[in-house]
């Protein structure tokens, strides 16, 4: 029995939605009768231990949710998570697509003087850069800063983006011999 409510706890940990008795007793080959009485047991035993953690027959199963009296360290813990900050890379392309945009990968590359590939892929999973067509001279996606990239840096359009040209040499042939740090 300690074996069954092990093996349920495992699976119900990495469920990302509710699981049904019945699908549970067929992967682990028991009786759908003796799955339900072990996880009312199971949800039974962790409400009378206080855990922090609630396991809920909803209408399309079992899972495993947070306790409602922990909500607000869970929601703190998730919110705190969400403000990763960006590598130098991913700044860098950011700069080059806000100011660019609509622009071409192969172009940011250029620009920056590395692949970029995998920046790009990453700033468009966070949602700063999103796909704005094609170029229609070579077929290149074009990418540009989205709405929420805009909210992050609390501008109402890229009208209100801060200026370059106090940042960039006067003589533009010197931008070539620039470091990665402006020197």
């Amino acid at each position: 029995m300690q074996e069954l409510r092990r093996h349920l706890e495992a699976v119900l940990m990495v469920v990302d939605q509710p699981v049904r008795a019945h699908e549970l007793a067929r992967a682990l080959g028991i009786d759908v009768t003796v799955i339900t009485e072990t996880l009312h047991a199971l949800a039974e035993e962790y409400t009378a231990q206080g855990r922090g953690f609630d396991l809920r027959e909803v209408a399309d199963g079992w899972r495993m949710y947070s306790r409602p009296e922990s909500a607000t360290v869970v929601e703190r813990f998730l919110r705190e998570g969400q403000e990763v900050r960006l590598t130098q890379a991913a700044l860098e392309t950011l700069a080059v697509v806000a100011y660019r945009q609509p622009v071409a990968r192969g172009r940011v590359s250029a620009i920056r003087g590395v692949n970029c590939d995998g920046v790009m892929r990453t700033l468009v999973q966070r949602g700063l850069v999103e796909e704005s067509g094609q170029d229609p001279e070579t077929g290149a996606l074009l990418y540009r800063t989205t709405t929420y990239f805009l909210e992050r840096l609390g501008l109402r359009d890229l009208d209100e983006l801060p200026d370059l040209a106090p940042y960039l040499p006067e003589d533009p042939n010197d931008i070539e011999g620039l470091d990665r740090t402006g020197e």
